[in-house]
This record gives C-alpha cells, sequence and structure tokens, in this order.
C-alpha cells in the first residue's frame, strides 16, 4: 500500500508522541509511556509562619532512597524534664506532597509549639514511581532511625539531649494515617523491636483507608467543600480514586491489606495487641465512614481507641487552617492523648 501523497514512510510509521493519562492538580502528570512528570514547586503556596520559637533542621534517613525527615523541637525546652516524640506523616494520597509543604511544615512547628514535644516529620517514596507497600517499608525506616539514634555511640545530641525514648507516638494525616495504622500492627503493642525506643500510642488524622465496596460518605462525596480548585481537586471522590489507582500494587484492588484493614486477607484486628489509638476526622470528609468504621470495630473487640469527629469540618481541616478553632481542638485532644498514655 502506497504512502498518503506528501508522508515520508519514516513519518507514517513514526509512533504516536506520549500523551497525559493522569494529572493530579498542578503537581503529578502520568505519561502513556510511563513517564512521569513532578512540579518542583509544592501544589499549595501559603506562607510560612516561623516565629523563632521553634528550631528545625533536616536530616537524611535513608541514603539508599534519599529520603530526608524534618526535626523540630522548641527553641527553649524544659530543664527539667525530657520531651516526648510525635512522629507526623504527611498526607497526599502516597502520590504527592512532601515534609517541605509550606503548609505541612506550618502544622509541624505548631504541633512542636503546643504539645512541647519534639516532632519528626519524614518523606517517604511516592506512587506511581514506588507503589505500596514503599511508602510502609519506608515509616518503618523512619522509626527505625530513631531507634539507631537512642543505641548510638556517638548520637546527634541536638535530639538526644532533650527527647526521652520511651514516650513515642506515632501519628499522620490521610496517608500519613493510613502509615500510622500499618505501623500499629506491624509493631503491635509492648513488643521489644524498638527498646529502647518505647511507642505509647498512635494517632490517625483522617486516615486514607480504602475497600471495594464505596462507603455512603464516599458515594455522595465531600459537603461545602473548600472554595479553592486544589483543595476541592484533592477531596472530591476522583482523586481518592486515581490516588488508589496509581498506589496499590499492579493488579490488586483496594482489598489489599495495607489499604483496607478490614480486606479479605488482611491481619485479624480482634486477635491483635494494640496500642492505644486516636482517630480525628472531618464531619463532611468522604473518608470519615471508613475511619468511623475502623474505630467503631476496634471499640467493639476491646482495644483503647478514642474517637471523634468534628462536625462541618473538611479532610485536612487541620492542616489547611492550623489556628482555626477546630484545628486548635485537635491539637488539644492530642495533648491529652499524650498525657493519658505517658504514664
Amino acid at each position: 500500500m502506497s504512502n498518503t501523497i506528501g508522508e515520508s514512510p519514516t513519518a507514517a510509521s513514526a509512533p504516536p508522541p506520549p500523551h497525559e493519562v493522569e494529572v493530579i492538580g498542578r503537581v503529578l502528570r502520568v505519561y502513556s509511556d510511563g513517564s512521569i512528570w513532578r512540579s518542583d514547586k509544592p501544589g499549595i503556596e501559603v506562607p510560612v509562619n516561623d516565629d523563632g520559637s521553634v528550631l528545625w533542621k533536616d536530616v537524611l534517613f535513608n541514603a539508599t532512597h534519599n529520603l530526608h525527615l524534618r526535626l523540630y523541637k522548641p527553641a527553649s525546652p524544659p530543664t527539667s524534664t525530657k520531651l516526648p516524640i510525635f512522629y507526623y506523616f504527611h498526607g497526599g494520597g502516597f502520590c504527592i506532597c512532601s515534609r517541605t509543604w509550606p503548609h505541612f511544615h506550618n502544622y509541624c512547628l505548631k504541633l512542636c509549639s503546643e504539645l512541647q514535644a519534639v516532632i519528626i516529620s519524614p518523606d517517604y517514596r511516592l506512587a506511581p514511581e514506588n507503589r505500596l507497600p514503599a511508602a510502609i517499608e519506608d515509616g518503618y525506616g523512619a522509626v527505625k532511625w530513631l531507634q539507631a539514634q537512642a543505641v548510638a555511640e556517638e548520637p546527634d545530641t541536638w535530639l538526644t539531649e532533650v527527647v526521652d525514648f520511651s514516650r513515642v507516638f506515632i501519628s499522620g494525616d490521610s496517608s500519613g494515617g493510613n502509615i500510622a495504622h500499618n505501623l500499629a500492627v506491624r509493631l503491635g503493642a509492648g513488643s521489644g523491636e524498638l527498646a529502647p525506643v518505647r511507642v505509647r500510642g498512635y494517632v490517625y488524622l483522617a486516615p486514607f483507608f480504602g475497600g471495594s465496596v464505596r462507603t455512603r460518605s464516599e458515594a455522595e462525596g465531600p459537603k461545602e467543600a473548600p472554595l479553592t480548585l486544589e483543595l476541592v481537586d484533592r477531596l472530591c471522590v476522583y482523586w481518592v480514586g486515581r490516588f488508589w489507582g496509581l498506589s496499590i500494587p499492579v493488579g490488586e484492588t483496594t482489598d489489599h491489606p495495607l489499604v483496607n484493614p478490614f480486606g479479605p486477607n488482611s491481619p485479624n484486628l480482634e486477635k491483635m495487641d494494640l496500642d492505644p489509638i486516636l482517630v480525628v476526622v472531618g464531619g463532611s470528609d468522604l473518608l470519615k465512614d471508613r475511619a468511623g468504621e475502623y474505630a467503631e470495630k476496634l471499640k467493639k473487640w476491646g482495644k483503647k481507641v478514642e474517637y471523634v469527629e468534628f462536625e462541618g469540618e473538611q479532610h485536612d481541616f487541620f492542616t489547611i487552617d492550623p489556628n482555626s478553632e477546630p484545628a486548635k481542638q485537635v491539637i488539644i485532644l492530642i495533648n491529652k492523648f499524650i498525657a493519658a498514655n505517658s504514664i
């Protein structure tokens, strides 16, 4: 068959250029040939509120994958007592964000100041380049890094001189809350795996769980969504589905054990000894039903779980506006949780 007039044989046989198959806001694009583009700028631009009352620095904790964590401590810590340690794993659907995004940085500054604790905010490998379980493994590695500091002959004294390794709390928001859950399952309660580090409890902030059957809140979507395109995009059902599609192992479903705590192949939480857990969600968060079901089942099984829902609040309301009254109430809850489980 002859070529169309004016079309060279080379042009006729050349494959079409790659096209976008997934776009997450202004920060991530996935192309048909498998290539990935990521913005070097955060998807949310807000001023950093650093008044100097908190000191912070970045530390490499995984040289193989070039992963860093950010440490925060009060500029004037108490001299009579050591500080608890509070891990904060950022959200982003396992696909976007990092510890450096300004709203996460602001929230960690706030947590450090209000909790009077050392905050550890790790990064983890992102999907789709690194699908689950990569993020969970990195979360575990970030906690093992703390154990290494606790037993090191020459530790980082910037950290070790002010902390109490026996009072560690692990938290995260959204996908970070999922990481916290999976660490709770992996570590169990009272195991000596991290000695002399002792995890006392877990705080899940709007945890990102999934499942093959939609909940009512997922089906109906968020109500009274914030009037900024980026936030609406992050909150709507469409993007939740896309995040899972990009992050779960190829060929798996959202009933994967790392995604659905009650999936057909998930660990039996009823028979598992778990440390105390605080679950916090917004009442208008499309993820709230899964978080509520999680807390309800664990309570039924005799686990020490507290569930708090803030009426009318959206996903990540505590990081989007950390100075709002509901966000302040979240920190009060966390403070009480730390105090109650530090003995």
